[in-house]
This record gives C-alpha cells, sequence and structure tokens, in this order.
C-alpha cells in the first residue's frame, strides 16, 4: 500500500520490459520500430474521419500506453513543414529574447547548459503570434490522441526544449506529477496515487527538425509504465544502469508526434552531431480533474486567439473542427473549481466553461471588445 526506496526490485522491471509480448493485436499500426507502434498519419487521417473508427483507433491507443509499450510514433503528423519552420523560428526568437533579457532556464533531469529551455512556450508563442498559434494546435492528430487518453477539457502546456550540439543526455526517469518529486517524497503517496498519476497526464514531444541517431532523439524503456515502483527509481544507479544498457532509440524526422504514457522511464539522449540543434516542442498534457504542470493565463491566450479564429472561419483558413481543437488548446474546457454562488450551474449540472464562451462569441460573432467583457466577467464570477 506505501511504496518503499527498498521494496524497488530491478529484476521485476528487467522481467516485466524483456518478457513484454509482441502487438500483433493493435490493428491501426503501420509498422514496427524497436517495438513501438509507428502510425502513418497521412493514412490514419483518412481512417478517422468516420466517428466509429476513430473510437476504435483511440481504444487501440489506450491499450498501448497502458498495457503495450506505452509509447506510439505518429509520422509527419504536422504535416504542413513549412507552417513547423515558422514556428520553429517564433520557437528560437523567444529563445534569443529570454537570453538577451538575461533570463536563464534550468532542466529537470541534465546538466545546466547542456540546452535552451522555454517554460510556458504555449502561452508565450500565443501572445506573440495568435494567427500561427491557432493554425499550429488546429492539429488533428493531437486532438485525437489528447482525447483517447485525457478525454474532452484537456489541458496543454508546453515546453520547447533545445538540444544543442555536445548536450549530454539527461537521467532515465519518469514525468509529472510524481516524476517531479524525490523518492522520498514520493514515498509519501500510497501506491494507488502511483497508479493513478499516469491517467492524469499525457506526455508527447513534436519533432521540429529531423533527429537521426547521432542528434540523440528520446531513449525510452518500452513496457516500463508498467512497473508499479518507477517512481522511486531515478535515484537508483542500478536502475540508471540498466536504462542505459537496454533503452531503445528512433530516429524522428520533421513533423513527427511521439506519445506516450508519462509513468513510460525515458530520457533525452546526447546530441552528438556537429551542428544540428535539436528542436522539440514537448507537451504535457493535463486531465481537466488535474493540474497542470504550469500556470497559464487562458484569458489572455482566448482574447488574442479569439479575433483570429473569427477571421480564419469566416476565410476558410480553418475548419470548425480545426478551430475547435486550436481553442482546446487555447481555453480551459472545465467549468470547475469557480465560485458557485456567482457562478451558478442554471440550466444545466454545471455553468459554461471558457471553451464554451469561446465558441459561443464565434457562433454568434461578437465583436472583440464584447468578448473581452464577458471573458473578464467569466473570470470574476469565479473569484471568491
Amino acid at each position: 500500500m506505501w511504496p518503499e526506496q527498498s521494496s524497488v526490485d530491478i529484476d521485476k522491471l528487467r522481467s516485466i520490459v524483456e518478457s513484454a509480448s509482441g502487438v500483433s493485436a493493435l490493428k491501426y499500426c503501420d509498422r514496427m520500430g524497436s517495438g513501438v507502434p509507428t502510425y502513418d498519419c497521412d493514412v490514419l487521417r483518412k481512417k478517422i474521419s468516420s466517428e466509429a473508427v476513430r473510437r476504435e483507433v483511440q481504444s487501440e491507443l489506450i491499450q498501448n500506453w497502458e498495457s503495450g509499450a506505452g509509447i506510439a510514433v505518429f509520422k509527419n503528423a504536422f504535416n504542413e513543414h513549412h507552417l513547423l519552420d515558422q514556428v520553429t523560428e517564433s520557437f528560437f526568437a523567444i529563445i534569443d529574447e529570454e537570453k538577451e533579457s538575461g533570463q536563464s532556464h534550468g532542466d529537470h533531469f541534465a546538466k545546466p547548459g547542456a540546452n535552451d529551455r522555454i517554460w510556458n512556450a504555449l502561452e508565450k508563442f500565443c501572445l506573440k503570434d495568435p494567427g500561427l498559434f491557432a493554425r499550429y494546435y488546429s492539429n488533428d492528430i493531437l486532438a485525437l490522441t489528447a482525447r483517447a487518453w485525457l478525454g474532452p477539457g484537456y489541458q496543454v502546456t508546453s515546453q520547447v526544449n533545445c538540444v544543442n550540439p555536445g548536450g549530454e543526455a539527461q537521467t532515465g526517469h519518469r514525468d509529472y506529477h510524481l516524476g517531479f518529486m524525490t523518492a522520498s517524497q514520493a514515498e509519501g503517496f500510497p501506491l494507488h496515487i502511483h497508479q493513478v498519476s499516469p491517467k492524469l497526464t499525457l506526455q508527447c514531444a513534436i519533432a521540429h527538425v529531423d533527429m537521426p541517431l547521432e542528434t540523440g532523439p528520446t531513449l525510452y524503456l518500452p513496457h516500463s509504465q508498467k512497473y508499479d515502483l518507477g517512481y522511486l527509481l531515478a535515484e537508483s544507479s542500478e536502475f540508471q544502469d540498466y536504462f542505459s544498457s537496454n533503452c531503445t532509440q528512433l530516429p524522428l524526422e520533421k513533423g513527427d508526434y511521439v506519445v506516450f504514457n508519462p509513468a513510460l522511464l525515458h530520457a533525452a539522449g546526447s546530441n552528438e552531431s556537429a551542428t544540428t540543434r535539436r528542436i522539440a516542442n514537448l507537451l504535457q498534457i493535463s486531465s481537466p480533474f488535474g493540474r497542470a504542470m504550469e500556470s497559464v493565463n487562458r484569458s489572455k491566450m482566448s482574447q488574442v486567439v479569439f479575433p483570429v479564429l473569427c477571421d480564419f472561419l469566416s476565410n476558410g483558413v480553418l475548419s470548425e473542427d480545426q478551430a475547435k481543437h486550436a481553442i482546446a488548446c487555447a481555453s480551459e474546457g472545465y467549468a470547475f473549481p469557480t465560485n458557485l454562488d456567482r457562478d451558478p450551474p442554471l440550466g444545466g449540472l454545471a455553468p459554461p466553461s471558457q471553451q464554451d464562451l469561446v465558441w459561443k462569441a464565434i457562433v454568434e460573432q461578437w465583436p472583440s471588445d464584447r468578448f473581452d467583457e464577458e471573458i473578464s466577467e467569466h473570470d470574476a464570477r469565479r473569484l471568491t
């Protein structure tokens, strides 16, 4: 009931990882690489146009993330490479601006100076270029995966990581929530919390450049998400030795999208290339029922994205579904917590969420000043 470091058993981890069964049951997987299912998004997009097939695909993904390899690669999920290049330029501009302002950012699992990091890249990018943000985050494969694991109302946070030539590998670890605690801190949580935490978050990475092996794409240990005491492993030298000897690595291409259970043991690799700055947008997508890793001003993001989405919809730049995908990344999708004295659930079980408000404003073609006023009032009703 109470996990302890003294109970960590590398042999049990080894047994889980090395005796893992195949994944022949994955109907929509196009191919396997190092035991990891890979989906061709040019093919997948045609299949998920059917709601019934989309549900089948999402069920398959859940099965894989929970009891299979724990990780999947979506080839060319971000297939507008000219758009991806523009986003990359925007990320590098933010990195340069923060360096010039004297800001420095550490990394949880790598040595200082090994990389350039943008914390809360979601909000910074949105405020810098809301049009580019809306087009980038309108991605249907991102929405497919997030809704599969977390359902509607998911909360996107983003941290851009650029590993420079010579940047060394991270140590093997799990991610948020318990993965960002020391082992002794994690011991304070009962086993069922260790088991439920991974179900509240989805870990993703969007490759913004080609990542051959010498650039150090992510190292991972397939099936390791199934080991119950995995949050107590990061400080174990025996585990790190095992991870280094048994992890696997797949080269990625620009536009590829990697999605995995946050309990999968993994680490960024060493960039041994001479010139390539390996840049990826790392997404921590959270359940509406949990706490996201970063504080994000979604009201401000909604305000800058709203007029852009109105314009894009009227001019056919985005479809309604694409606009809703972008709203899901920008705006708060859950009605709670709120102040039920000020914000009673009239006409339903819960008051409208911020996403509901954004979409209503788009459908009813509100002017921006009215939308700004309504967003402010929506925020005020949540205050004590």
